[in-house]
């Protein structure tokens, strides 16, 4: 056997493997990005990281090929935002999609009372989804649910927020920055930060500036994405996985590991290390089985850059 590196531009599209770091505007679906590059790559498979609202914008992470079984990873990585919100008002969705109600005579709390509240809102929090959220409620996405007129209430779930600080303030917009972890909803926390300090929100506008090393100052524009252009943007699939460390395997572990076999790998000292070859391309997400450090591949891609 004769390992080989990739020529993913000779054979085509049915040999695309990577991600894309996607600006979704705002009024589409992340579904509707996903169905976009479908429609520019199809059959290759293609799948997402972190959904969207329609009413945000920003960073929306694209699987392509074999490179959509990184998705759980992916989630893994840090997000960072930036949230605007309307204090004195609420709504079913909590933002403004929804059916906003203004609150006469609402009091305007001080930017003192904001700054104060904002530690509670940071570590390991507890944090009830909306009830317009895509978790499944005995089989059925509870904002079908909600649209059906049930009452739909979600039990609060731990969350970790980073970091969470003021950027302006000028009643009743309120525009904070964010950085968190995998399932906290936005819209959520402006929420009860509001409620903390004896008022309540929607959100207006929301932006992903950023998903681990997916940065918004170099994401793509979704109309560059056509049948002749994707390749020029597809960022490697090592890029998804920074968290995990690296090591760099001999042609003999190649051999082994296109062939599914165990690895002894006595340089590797973590539970899951990201295997790469000599030009630094992802092969296999390996998974250690022993401590005497035989690793199993829990991702293989390195039949595809085998022959």
């Amino acid at each position: 056997m004769v390992f080989r590196p990739p020529r993913q531009t000779s054979r085509g599209i049915a040999s695309l493997f990577g991600l894309l770091n996607v600006n979704k505007p705002s009024g589409v679906t992340s579904r509707d990005v996903v169905n976009h590059v479908q429609r520019l790559v199809r059959p290759v498979k293609v799948g997402h990281a972190g959904t969207l609202d329609p009413l945000a914008n920003g960073v929306l992470v694209v699987s392509l090929g074999q490179a959509t079984r990184l998705t759980p990873y992916l989630h893994d990585l840090t997000k960072q935002y930036k949230g605007t919100f309307l204090l004195g008002r609420r709504s079913d969705t909590e933002d403004i999609e929804g059916q906003v109600e203004t609150i006469p005579d609402a009091v305007p709390p001080s930017e003192a009372e904001i700054l104060a509240a904002l530690p509670q809102f940071t570590g390991k929090i507890l944090q009830r989804p909306p009830a317009y959220s895509a978790i499944k409620v005995k089989g059925k996405r509870a904002y079908e649910r909600a649209r059906a007129g049930d009452v739909v209430e979600l039990t609060a779930r731990p969350v970790t927020i980073n970091e969470i600080a003021l950027l302006d303030y000028q009643y009743p917009e309120l525009r904070l920055s964010i950085v968190c972890g995998s399932g906290t909803y936005i819209r959520s926390l402006g929420r009860d930060l509001a409620e903390t300090i004896g008022s309540c929100s929607v959100m207006s506008a929301l932006t992903r500036t950023a998903i681990g090393p997916f940065q918004l100052a170099k994401s793509t524009q979704l109309e560059q994405l056509t049948k002749d252009g994707i390749e020029p943007y597809l960022l490697p699939p090592l890029t998804g996985v920074p968290h995990l460390p690296q090591v760099e395997l001999s042609s003999h572990q190649i051999e082994q590991l296109a062939d599914g076999r165990l690895l002894s790998c006595n340089n590797c000292d973590a539970d899951e290390v990201a295997a790469i070859d000599p030009q630094g391309q992802l092969l296999a997400i390996l998974q250690r089985q022993s401590d005497e450090g035989d690793y199993h591949p829990k991702r293989n891609f390195a039949a595809r850059f085998s022959s």
